[in-house]
C-alpha cells in the first residue's frame, strides 16, 4: 500500500462515494488469493529453481530460456511501468508537502524523492524491509485514530449517514442507481493486478519457510481490511464534517491530511502526517529496489557484463535507482496529476504482463518460454495502449482485457510450441513434493 491508501483512495470515496470501495474490495481478495495459490508455491519453486531472486529470474530459469528474451522482455516491463509507479508516489510527496506546509509542490515532491532515494541507495533490501515495519505500523494507527475521532465529532454514525446523504442520497450506496456494470467490473478488476506485481511478490520469495505463510497472511490481509476501512471511513467522515461546518475542500485526494490537521493538537498531527510519509516512501523504495534489480539483474547483465565484481554490479544498481527516479521526477513534475490514475495505469501494466505468467508458471507444466514472452508481450502493450486511451479505459479498466489476453495467447502459444523437458519436469514435481512436506510439518 502507497500514498494510494491515505490520498487517492479517499479522495475518490469523497468525490464518488461507496462505489468507489469496489476497488478496495477487489484488492481484498485479490491479495488473499495472492497468499493462498501465489505465496507458498513461488517460494518453494524459486528456490529450487537455481535460488532465483527477481521475478524474471525465476520465469528465465523456469521455462529454460536460452535467449534471454523473456528475461529482458521482463525487465523492460518493469522498467516502463515501474517508473510511472514511482512518479505517482512523488505526486503524493509534493500534494502531501503543498497542502501540510503550504510550500511549494514541486519543493515538497524533491525533498520526499531526495531522502527515499537516500536510504535506497545505502540500505538496500533490508533497508526498505525494516523501515517497512514501522511506516506500516503508523499508517495502520492513523488509519484507525481518524475515522474513529471523526466520527466523535461529527456527532456519530447517524449524524455521518445523514449529512452526506443529505447532499446525494446514493453517496453511501455501493450500487448507487447512475452505477455502471463496466465500472463495477473494472474497479473489482484491482485484485487480479496483485499476481503481477513484482515488488510485492518479491516478498514472498524472501521469507523464510512456507510454514510462516499462515501468519504472514493473517497478519497481511487483517492490516489490509482494517487499514482499507479506515481509509474508506475518513473519506465519509470528512465528507460529513466539511459538509456539516461549510468548508471546502481544492483537492480531495488531501481530505486525510486535512482531516488530521482539523481534529488533532498539531503533535498528534503531525504524527498522523507522518503516516502519509511512511506510505509513499516504503513504496516508492521497494519500487526503486526492484527496478534496480531489474535493470542490473535481467538487462544489464543478459546484455553486457555478465563476469564483473560484485562492487561493480552495485555500483550500478546505484546510478539505475538515480535514473529511474529521475525520469519518474520529470513525469511526476505536473502537479495536475491524479494519484488514483498513476497507480491504475502501472498496476494494470504489471498486473497484464506477469499475472498470467506467473500462475501458468506455478500450475502449468506446458507453459513454455515463447508462449510466457509472447503473452507478456501482448498482456503489456494492451494494458499500456488501452490505458493511454481515454476512450477506450473510459469503456472498462485496461487490467480486463490486458490480462485476459495475455493469458489466452500464452496458453495457445504455448500448447503450439510445447515439447516435454525431464529437467522442468523433475523441477515441477520436486516443487510439489517440498510443498507437501511443508505443509505436513
Amino acid at each position: 500500500m502507497s500514498g494510494w491508501l491515505l490520498m487517492g483512495l479517499p479522495g475518490a470515496i469523497y468525490a464518488a462515494g461507496l462505489v468507489e470501495a469496489w476497488i478496495a474490495i477487489g484488492l481484498t481478495v485479490g491479495q488473499y488469493l495472492n497468499y493462498l495459490l501465489v505465496a507458498p508455491r513461488l517460494r518453494v519453486y524459486t528456490q529450487v529453481s537455481k535460488d532465483a531472486i527477481t521475478i524474471p529470474s525465476f520465469l528465465d530459469n523456469r521455462l529454460r530460456d536460452n535467449t534471454k528474451l523473456l528475461r529482458i522482455a521482463s525487465g523492460i516491463v518493469i522498467l516502463v511501468f515501474f517508473t510511472f509507479y514511482v512518479s505517482s508516489g512523488m505526486v503524493s510527496g509534493g500534494k502531501f508537502f503543498q497542502s501540510s506546509f503550504g510550500l511549494d509542490y514541486h519543493l515538497g515532491m524533491l525533498i520526499v524523492s531526495g531522502v527515499v532515494v537516500l536510504y535506497t541507495l545505502f540500505g538496500g533490501f533490508l533497508a526498505v524491509s525494516y523501515t517497512d515495519v514501522v511506516q506500516g505500523t503508523i499508517m495502520f494507527l492513523a488509519l484507525v485514530l481518524v475515522p474513529l475521532v471523526g466520527v466523535f465529532v461529527t456527532g456519530g454514525f447517524s449524524d455521518v449517514g445523514s449529512a452526506v446523504t443529505a447532499v446525494n442520497p446514493e453517496h453511501l450506496s455501493l450500487l448507487p442507481s447512475t452505477a455502471a456494470a463496466a465500472g463495477i467490473i473494472s474497479s473489482v478488476a484491482w485484485g487480479l493486478g496483485y499476481f503481477g506485481q513484482p515488488h510485492i511478490i518479491v516478498r514472498f520469495m524472501a521469507i523464510n519457510t512456507v510454514k510462516e505463510m499462515k501468519n504472514a497472511r493473517r497478519i497481511g490481509i487483517g492490516w489490509m481490511i482494517l487499514s482499507l476501512v479506515g481509509a474508506i471511513c475518513t473519506a465519509l467522515v470528512g465528507f460529513a464534517y466539511f459538509q456539516q461546518n461549510g468548508l471546502t475542500i481544492d483537492d480531495p485526494e488531501t481530505i486525510f491530511i486535512e482531516m488530521g490537521k482539523i481534529l488533532f493538537h498539531p503533535f498528534i498531527a503531525g504524527i498522523l502526517l507522518a503516516a502519509i510519509l511512511a506510505a509513499i516512501m516504503s513504496t516508492i523504495s521497494s519500487q526503486l529496489i526492484v527496478t534496480s534489480s531489474a535493470l542490473i539483474e535481467d538487462i544489464y547483465k543478459a546484455l553486457f557484463k555478465k563476469d564483473a565484481t560484485d562492487k561493480h554490479y552495485v555500483a550500478a544498481g546505484r546510478l539505475a535507482v538515480l535514473i529511474v527516479s529521475i525520469i519518474a521526477a520529470i513525469l511526476a513534475w505536473n502537479p495536475n496529476n491524479s494519484i488514483l490514475d498513476l497507480v491504475g495505469f502501472a498496476w494494470a501494466g504489471f498486473g497484464s504482463s506477469f499475472g498470467p505468467i506467473i500462475l501458468l508458471a506455478l500450475y502449468w507444466r506446458k507453459l513454455t518460454n515463447i508462449g510466457a514472452l509472447s503473452g507478456m508481450v501482448v498482456g503489456a502493450a494492451v494494458a499500456f495502449i488501452w490505458g493511454q486511451s481515454s476512450t477506450l479505459s473510459g469503456i472498462i479498466y485496461e487490467m480486463v482485457p490486458g490480462f485476459f489476453i495475455n493469458l489466452i495467447v500464452a496458453v495457445v502459444v504455448s500448447l503450439i510450441t510445447y515439447k516435454p523437458n525431464t529437467e522442468i519436469e523433475e523441477e515441477f514435481n520436486h516443487t510439489l513434493e517440498i510443498l507437501k512436506e511443508e505443509k505436513a510439518k
